[in-house]
């Protein structure tokens, strides 16, 4: 592991912004009406680190009786809330000004819709920062837990993928990290260590450690 990187690729949601608490009561509140009562516990263990069509799909498979416009209507109530809530996560302003001093580049590679992360960026005060540096699963072939959508941000970048970090806090996110052949680091303050630590190579819990994990 040689450090510092070239590179750092942020997940989105629960990394940058603190959006999965938010978003979590919604799916849970909505999945309740559609015939799926389920805890929150359960809906963070089947869903965070997917997308919202693997949602459907698994939601489907335990009995939810889902609309087919269903995914046109959780992303509707989803983005009302986060429109009017989310907020950062503590300390990413101070992580991405330690990026900016020692010119390390940084992105944003998420399983999420730019529309989504539009908003979330826009009302954090994030967007600027990463404006033209975003990666959607909407950009490639194959979601999280694919690789695609960091060796996108990487080649984009014009970066090799030996000298990028990842962060993400989902197992998925962290085994395409590691599929991308990049470092990667799992952020747990809101994830479940014990599923983390097999696809991470390092754990942390508070963004004030992760420069000096970066080697900066």
């Amino acid at each position: 592991m040689i450090l510092p990187p070239d590179m750092v690729i942020f997940d989105c949601d629960g990394v940058l912004v603190d959006s999965e608490p938010l978003t979590n009561v919604v799916m849970r509140n909505n999945l309740a009406r559609h015939g799926l009562d389920i805890s929150l516990d359960r809906i963070t263990e089947l869903f965070v680190g997917g997308t919202m069509m693997g949602v459907m799909q698994k939601s489907r498979e335990l009995g939810a009786d889902l609309p087919e416009d269903w995914l046109d209507a959780i992303y509707a109530e989803m983005f009302d809330v986060l429109a009017q809530e989310v907020e950062l996560i503590p300390d990413i302003k101070a992580v991405l000004d330690a990026l900016d001093a020692a010119g390390i580049l940084y992105s944003v590679g998420s399983n999420g819709p730019h529309r989504k992360m539009e908003i979330t960026l826009t009302r954090t005060g994030l967007m600027d920062r990463f404006r033209g540096r975003i990666v959607s699963r909407e950009d490639v072939a194959t979601p999280k837990p694919a690789p695609d959508v960091y060796l996108k941000a990487a080649r984009d970048a014009g970066i090799a993928v030996d000298r990028c970090v990842v962060v993400d806090d989902s197992p998925s996110g962290a085994r395409a990290g590691q599929a991308a052949g990049m470092i990667t680091f799992g952020y747990v303050a809101q994830s479940d260590r014990g599923r983390m630590t097999p696809v991470c190579d390092r754990l942390f819990t508070s963004m004030k450690d992760l420069p000096g994990m970066l080697g900066l």
